[in-house]
């Protein structure tokens, strides 16, 4: 059985919540404050997150990178394209607008869930480029390239998500689990050095940088 977690303060949203998920076959656990939900979070990991913004205690931006690498649906009334940008630009892997609708929140959920069970591909290929993620080898239309640790998770990152810009903050936490001492200022040395090795290799630029907000491939 899926375990959810429901972070709302909204003693009526969350009982309505938990009611439908609970006919939907999953177990439930609740919290009502971004503080509890951290207390929560480090007792049991739940299989996805439905979280609401505007909480006590700690609101929802601070608290979504706590919760990575579970799938997170952010609930809120919210409803400008800036907060819903950001907020999956930041790692939240769908936007649910108040007021929803039951049949839908639980169709993305599914969606999310079954995403999260796919099996990944080792291989990765997408504008030229080739990735085995196994053997960690990188070519460049069909040039091999020799990528440092940190070079290829970036890498890696860039091409699963090929037309997408990724922020900066969104590569450094994605990317911590295998390069724990990368940090904001070395992240652009990294991605300068890879983009020079992309280029030797391939003729052309595969990085494009877009201001203010992160990179994607070009």
């Amino acid at each position: 059985m899926k375990k959810i977690a429901i972070i709302e303060d909204d003693e009526y949203i969350g009982n309505m919540l938990a009611e439908a998920l609970t006919e939907a076959g999953y177990e439930v656990t609740r919290a009502y404050s971004g503080t509890e939900a951290l207390m929560l979070l480090e007792k049991r990991r739940p299989d996805l997150i439905l979280m609401d913004l505007m909480l006590p205690g700690m609101p929802g931006e601070s608290l979504l990178p706590c919760c990575r690498g579970i799938p997170v649906i952010v609930v809120s009334a919210k409803a400008g394209v800036d907060d819903k940008v950001n907020l999956l630009m930041d790692g939240a892997v769908d936007y649910v607008t108040k007021p929803f609708q039951i049949k839908e929140l639980l169709a993305r959920i599914a969606v999310r869930l079954r995403e999260a069970q796919a099996p990944v591909s080792a291989l990765l290929e997408t504008e030229g480029l080739r990735m085995d993620t196994v053997s960690h080898e990188v070519w460049a239309e069909g040039v091999p390239i020799h990528l440092t640790r940190t070079e290829f998770a970036i890498l890696k990152i860039l091409m699963q998500n090929p037309a997408q810009v990724v922020s900066k903050s969104s590569l450094l936490d994605r990317i911590s689990s295998d390069t724990p001492d990368c940090g904001e200022n070395s992240l652009k040395v990294h991605i300068s050095n890879l983009r020079r090795k992309l280029k030797a290799a391939g003729g052309r630029e595969y990085i494009e940088a877009v201001w203010g907000i992160g990179f994607k491939l070009a």
